[in-house]
């Protein structure tokens, strides 16, 4: 069979066309070598060993599981990383998280940051490759997603990264961090967006008190391992910054209290400064 021809079956089988049309031409290029921009020229006949092997992405492609976890990596801020199932895939929105990092980083010298949950590793790599200088801890319960973050800290050749397995702030000593950020668990068990994940590790995305409890043990604990004037910046849910905001208020440990948007333009990140 020639590509031309698998590609056209492929998407033609798949739910969504209109999405295959992309993600096919993906596989493709995983498994034959041939950019999606070079598949439109060129239209080779495939060795059995391909076609087997992209039927069987096809059939996994089709029935949900994400193309990240079919071709093993994912981009983000510029990196390739290595994703697995233990891990969840780094979503472009987490880049607006780098960037309001990088932003209160400006100005300090050899800053020393705490990423909780890294997952791939995604936000202390994209941090760690913008700021050489900075001494960066990357935690996470599992470790498989660790041994991942590892991984891919190794590919890029970055130094200034240390990993731990932790719960969430339990090891670290007081006034230690610069800067404190993670993307946590945020979803409630309930919540019907999870039937869109079901591939991705549950323990990454669910939360009790409907999904704000670790928002909240990361707020508490923050502030004695935070420097004075140190920042917390924490991906959540759309609905949840105004309340992540009022518990931030009425703890009295914060101040500068604000939360920014994601691309679509709802709320996705809340930041907030230890009072010095």
């Amino acid at each position: 069979m020639h590509l031309h021809h698998w590609l056209a079956q492929a998407i033609a089988a798949h739910p969504d066309p209109e999405v295959a049309a992309i993600e096919t031409r993906h596989l493709a290029a995983h498994i034959t070598g041939l950019s999606p921009t070079a598949q439109r020229i060129h239209d080779p006949e495939l060795e059995p060993a391909q076609q087997q092997a992209l039927d069987a992405l096809a059939a996994r492609l089709h029935a949900g599981e994400p193309l990240a976890y079919l071709l093993g990596h994912q981009p983000f801020c510029g990196l390739a990383l290595k994703v697995s199932r233990a891990t969840l895939i780094p979503r472009s929105d987490s880049e607006i998280l780098v960037e309001r990092a990088l932003h209160h980083l400006r100005g300090l010298h050899a800053p020393t940051v705490i990423d909780l949950g890294t997952g791939s590793g995604a936000l202390a790599l994209a941090i760690a490759t913008a700021r050489p200088d900075a001494r960066i801890t990357a935690t996470d319960q599992s470790a498989e997603a660790l041994a991942i973050a590892q991984e891919n800290a190794h590919a890029h050749r970055l130094t200034n990264l240390t990993f731990l397995q932790a719960d969430w702030l339990a090891p670290f000593a007081a006034d230690c961090a610069d800067l404190i950020l993670s993307n946590p668990p945020y979803i409630a068990a309930n919540d019907p967006h999870l039937a869109a994940l079901t591939h991705e590790p549950p323990s990454a995305l669910i939360a009790a008190a409907d999904g704000y409890r670790d928002l909240y043990t990361i707020m508490q604990q923050a502030p004695r391992n935070l420097k004075p004037n140190g920042w917390l910046l924490m991906e959540h849910g759309w609905q949840q910054g105004e309340k992540l905001r009022a518990r931030a208020t009425s703890s009295g440990d914060w101040h500068n209290i604000a939360t920014h948007q994601d691309y679509a333009g709802r709320d996705r990140i809340t930041e907030m400064q230890k009072r010095g």
